[in-house]
This record gives structure tokens, C-alpha cells and sequence, in this order.
């Protein structure tokens, strides 16, 4: 099969092919990637998902004949960060929707270029939108329930119908490993509360998973607290 698309490449040599992002794009899809499970950046190529990116060695490979200046990343780690925000933005996302993107955010903007032709939503920076980016990270929701509920107040699960969370599902130890890796600047926790991040930081010695277990007992109490009233 991958000797098909290299041969249905190299049958497209007299075809002239620039740097821009649309050549770079139509070039994938012609050596049979599937770009929608793929991460655009004029450097680099991000696969999101091995498997259905079907970004193989063999296209690798033909990719770099044509663009040999630009890297293709193959980080597990990365795969598994898309893997967990997909869960989310496959329902918070309505087709052709305009997504108002936070500044200065790198991750979240390799997360939410994909979608670009998933779902044919518009990424902007300013202006009329239909949705806004929320970078609210893992550890900073759970930090959020425990400060509601150490202050008295219940519940605090910050979701607001109009913004999507992508990085709700990923942990700050996760990130800020991919981004060592791939060369950029780390990020830091937002809640500063001392006792939600002291309790936390007990949790992660007796039970590493506790974080995806305290939002999802949280949102079952809220559903349930909903439906009774």
C-alpha cells in the first residue's frame, strides 16, 4: 500500500509544490496521510495519532524528498496528550464553529489545528466568536474542586457552556515533559491556593491517578445533584 502512494507521489513530480502551508497539506493527502490527525506547523509536522494519521515510515520518507527542512514528530507522548483532549473537543466542538484561541499558548494551538479540517472550524485571535479556548489544565481543576470544597462553598467544576477545555484532561507533568522534549517554554500552575496544592501533592504520593478520579466523581455528584432538582 505505502509503495502505491510513493509511486502516486513520484507521479506528481512535474506538479511544483511551494513551502506554503496548503502545498505542504495537499502533498500529505497525495502520499496518503490523513491530515486531520495531523498537527500543522511551518517546522514541523506533529502526528496526533499514528493510526489514523496513517503517517507510516514509507510516507516519512517520501514526505522528505519533497520537504526536507521540515521535521516530522513522532512523540508518543504527544500522540497521548491528543488521545485525552479529543475525548473532550469531540463533543465541546460544533462544526464550522469560530474558536477564539488564547495567546502566546502552543499547545493549545497544535491541539485545536487539526480541527481546522475535522470539523472546518476557524481559529481567531480577536473578534466575533462562537467558542473561546479554555487552557485550563488537569491539575488546576482539581486544585479548583478541592478549594471550592475546602472554603465551604461545594463543587467547583469552572465550565462554562461557551468554552471548550482542552487541556482539561491533561495533566501539568504531561505537558510540561512534551514540551521539554520538543524544545519550548514549560508552563506553571495557575491555583495558588496553598492547602488545595498541599492536599494534592499528598495525593500524588498514595494514588498517581487521583486527579481523573476526583473530576469524575465530581461531575457524576453534579449530574446527579442537577437531575434532582
Amino acid at each position: 500500500m505505502d509503495l502505491m502512494f510513493d509511486i502516486s507521489g513520484l507521479a506528481s513530480e512535474e506538479e511544483k509544490f511551494s513551502t506554503s502551508k496548503k502545498d505542504v497539506l495537499k502533498y500529505l493527502k497525495i502520499i496518503g496521510v490523513d491530515t486531520r490527525f495531523i498537527s500543522y506547523t511551518p517546522q514541523k509536522i506533529y502526528i496526533n495519532s499514528l493510526r489514523f494519521s496513517k503517517f507510516s515510515r514509507a510516507r516519512e520518507k517520501t514526505f522528505y524528498k519533497q520537504y526536507p527542512d521540515i521535521e516530522i514528530v513522532r512523540n508518543s507522548l504527544f500522540q497521548k496528550i491528543c488521545s485525552r483532549s479529543a475525548k473532550l473537543l469531540t463533543l465541546e466542538i460544533k462544526p464550522n464553529s469560530t474558536i477564539l484561541m488564547p495567546e502566546d499558548n502552543f499547545l493549545c494551538e497544535l491541539l485545536l489545528e487539526p480541527y481546522t479540517r475535522k470539523y472546518g472550524v476557524k481559529l481567531v485571535y480577536e473578534g466575533d466568536y462562537d467558542l473561546k479556548v479554555n487552557p485550563l489544565i488537569l491539575d488546576d481543576k482539581v486544585n479548583s474542586i478541592f478549594e471550592g470544597i475546602f472554603n465551604g462553598e461545594g463543587l467547583n467544576l469552572v465550565n462554562d457552556e461557551n468554552e471548550i477545555y482542552p487541556l482539561a484532561n491533561v495533566s501539568l507533568e504531561w505537558i510540561n515533559s512534551f514540551l521539554e522534549m520538543d524544545g519550548q517554554e514549560l508552563i506553571e500552575k495557575e491555583n495558588d491556593n496553598d492547602l488545595a496544592n498541599s492536599f494534592s501533592e499528598f495525593l500524588e504520593d498514595v494514588a498517581p491517578q487521583f486527579r481523573e478520579n476526583v473530576v469524575s466523581a465530581s461531575e457524576f455528584i453534579e449530574i446527579k445533584l442537577k437531575n434532582k432538582n
